[in-house]
């Protein structure tokens, strides 16, 4: 398996563990319910790991903008799916922009650790 294979896992991974540490967040109820909160804590602990990773091969700016966006776009897809919480148009234009982003760098950027 190639490195650049092998950064795109951790990075993934990264975003999975995100994603659901702050689904948990939400059903911990503010903490007061012990089982999501331990899972969430794991779940977090687990994203920054595998953060790590993915910056032994490609720059912090790059992977944590990466991260973040895609980590806002899954979240805000678990609430409106999993919690019902709905979107308006400016949120969604600015989602889309963050998708846009987030293109345009893995498209364009040879600071992703791949040239375009």
């Amino acid at each position: 398996m190639s490195s650049y294979t092998v950064t795109y896992a951790a990075l993934v991974l990264a975003i999975v563990c995100e994603v659901a540490g702050t689904t948990l967040l939400q059903m911990s109820q503010q903490f007061t319910r012990l089982v999501p909160t331990l899972a969430m804590a794991a779940f977090y602990a687990a994203a920054f790991y595998f953060l790590t990773h993915a910056l032994k091969a490609m720059p912090l700016g790059v992977v944590y903008a990466v991260w973040s966006g895609v980590e806002v776009v899954l979240t805000a897809v678990v609430g409106a799916t999993l919690f019902e919480q709905t979107l308006d148009a400016a949120a969604l234009v600015g989602i889309g922009m963050i998708v846009g982003g987030i293109v345009v760098m893995q498209a364009f950027s040879t600071a992703t650790g791949h040239r375009p």
